[in-house]
C-alpha cells in the first residue's frame, strides 16, 4: 500500500511525541509464546483497510474453515483516520482489536513510543527471516524484537509514456543512471513539451526514496544523518530536475493521478503498486506505459528502492493470542495465500518463495505484453534497508521544509539539509553524525 499521507503523519507525530512525554507508564513488551495449541478456538478481530481489508474478507473464511469454530471479523477503519484510532488505543491501553494493520513507517515508533502496546513475534516469526523481502524485515524490527509480519513490499521502478520516449527517440533500455534520464527527460521536453516526472514539491517523499536507493534512512546508529553526503546528492538531484524544469508539481495524491491521466508528464519512478492505480484508474491508457528498473546513481548502483509496505501487527490487547498468530502465520507466510492477494488485490508479496509463482512471469496487456511483475519481483531482494527510528516522524516534519526551501525558493542543497540536521537534533536530542 502507498506511504501515509501528510495529516496522519502529523497526527501520529504528535500523539506519539505526547505519549513519550508524559502519558501511560511504559509496560515490557509481551512476547508470544513459541509453542502453539492443538486445536485452535475463538474468535479474532483484524483492523485494516482499502485493498488490504478487502483481502482480509476474501480469505478469512478459508481460515475459519479449516479451523472449525474459529471466527475472523475484520473491520475496515478507513485509511483517513486509521492512525489516530490506533494511537489512541495503544496510549490507552483498551479498544485495539487483536492484530492491527501498520505500513512500515510507523511500526518502529509505535515500538519505541508504546513499548507495551504490540507482541514481540521473534520467538515464532525469526524461523522466517530468510523467506521476506530484507528491507521488510528490519522495517519491522528494532533492537528489541519483531513487531510485524511483513505483508506487502512495494519496489520502486520507473514506469514510462512509450508514446512519448519514441516521439524523443528515447530508448528506454538506454537509461542506465539518473544522468542518462535527465538527458532523457530534457529531449522528451523538447519533442513532446512534456516534464519528465510528477513530484509534489511541499512533500519530503522524493527525498527519502532517493535517500533509500542510496542505502540510508534519516539516523544512521541513531545519529541524525539527514545531511549525510548520500542526503545531499539525493537532494541535488531532485534541484537539478527542477533547474531544468523537468519536474511537473502537483499536489499530493489526487494531483498526481489527475496529472497522469491527462498525460502531464514522461514518467514516474514509483512503486509496484502504481500498477493497480493505472489499470483501475485509465484503462484508456492501456499500452502506453512500460517499466524500467530505477535509474542508479553510479553505474553498477542500486536500481530499486522502496516506497509503501504494509504488515500486520498483534497487539498486546489480543485475548487470543494463539489464533492471532495461527492467522498471521497462514496469511503471510503462506505462498497460496500471497499470490491470491497479488493476483486479486495487487498486494505485492513480501514473501520471497511467493516471487517463484508462474503469475509473476505472465505477460500484461496493459504494459503492451511487458512482464512487469517479473521485473519488480527480481528488484524485491535488491531493495536497500535503511534504519527506521520511532523520531522518522518528526524528521519528516523538518524535511518537508529544507525540500521545498531547496525546491520551490532555489536553497542551496547542503544548506537546507545542514540547517535541518540541526533542528531535528534538537528536537529529539540526537546526536549528529559525523
Amino acid at each position: 500500500m502507498r506511504r501515509i499521507h501528510a495529516l496522519t503523519l502529523l497526527a501520529l507525530a504528535t500523539l506519539t511525541a505526547s505519549c513519550a512525554t508524559g502519558g501511560t507508564p511504559a509496560k515490557p513488551a509481551p512476547t508470544i509464546a513459541a509453542s502453539s495449541p492443538a486445536k485452535l478456538t475463538g474468535s479474532i478481530e483484524i483492523w485494516s483497510w482499502d485493498v488490504a481489508a478487502k483481502a482480509l474478507q476474501r480469505l478469512a473464511p478459508e481460515f475459519e474453515k479449516a479451523h472449525p469454530g474459529v471466527t475472523v471479523k475484520v473491520t475496515d477503519i478507513g485509511y483517513d483516520n486509521a492512525y489516530d484510532k490506533i494511537t489512541v488505543g495503544l496510549k490507552s491501553g483498551a479498544g485495539l482489536p487483536d492484530l492491527i494493520t501498520l505500513e512500515d513507517t510507523v511500526i518502529p515508533g509505535y515500538a519505541e513510543n508504546f513499548p507495551g502496546g504490540l507482541v514481540d513475534l521473534t520467538p515464532v516469526a525469526a524461523k522466517y527471516k530468510a523467506d521476506f523481502d530484507p528491507a521488510k524485515w528490519q522495517a519491522s524490527s528494532t533492537d528489541k524484537g519483531l513487531w510485524a509480519l511483513p505483508w506487502d513490499s512495494a519496489p520502486v521502478g520507473l514506469y514510462y509514456r512509450r508514446d512519448y520516449f519514441t516521439k524523443a527517440g528515447v530508448d528506454p533500455e538506454s537509461i542506465a543512471t539518473w544522468q542518462d534520464l535527465v538527458q532523457a527527460g530534457e529531449k522528451v521536453k523538447q519533442a513532446t513539451g512534456k516534464r519528465l516526472f510528477v513530484a509534489d514539491l511541499s512533500t519530503a517523499s522524493g527525498f527519502t526514496t532517493l535517500l533509500q536507493q542510496l542505502g540510508q534512512g534519516y539516523f544512521v546508529q541513531g545519529k541524525v544523518a539527514v545531511n549525510s553526503a548520500a542526503a545531499i546528492k539525493a537532494l541535488t538531484l531532485l534541484k537539478t530536475l527542477k533547474d531544468k524544469d523537468l519536474l511537473q508539481n502537483e499536489k499530493g495524491w489526487d494531483g498526481r493521478v489527475t496529472a497522469t491521466k491527462e498525460g502531464k508528464a514522461a514518467t514516474q519512478p514509483t512503486a509496484a503498486w502504481w500498477s493497480g492505480t493505472l489499470t483501475g484508474e485509465m484503462p484508456d491508457l492501456s499500452g502506453k506505459f512500460g517499466v524500467i528498473p530505477l535509474p542508479a546513481f553510479e553505474p553498477g548502483g542500486s536500481r530499486t528502492s522502496a516506497n509503501g509496505g504494509s504488515a500486520l501487527s498483534i497487539t498486546a490487547q489480543t485475548k487470543n493470542q494463539d489464533t492471532a498468530w495461527a492467522f498471521a502465520e497462514w496469511l503471510l507466510a503462506g505462498k497460496e495465500r500471497q499470490v491470491s492477494m497479488m493476483r486479486t488485490e495487487a498486494l505485492f508479496p513480501a514473501f520471497l518463495p511467493a516471487l517463484t509463482d508462474p503469475y509473476f512471469d505472465e505477460p500484461q496487456p496493459y504494459f503492451a505484453g511487458q512482464k512487469v511483475n517479473r521485473l519488480f519481483a527480481d528488484q524485491v531482494k535488491a531493495i536497500p534497508p535503511v534504519e527506521l527510528t520511532g523520531d522518522d516522524k518528526q524528521a519528516e516534519e523538518f524535511l518537508k521544509k529544507a525540500v521545498s526551501a531547496c525546491l520551490l525558493n532555489g536553497k542551496d542543497p547542503k544548506a537546507v539539509l545542514d540547517e535541518a540536521a540541526k533542528q531535528i537534533a534538537a528536537a529529539t536530542e540526537r546526536d549528529l553524525a559525523s
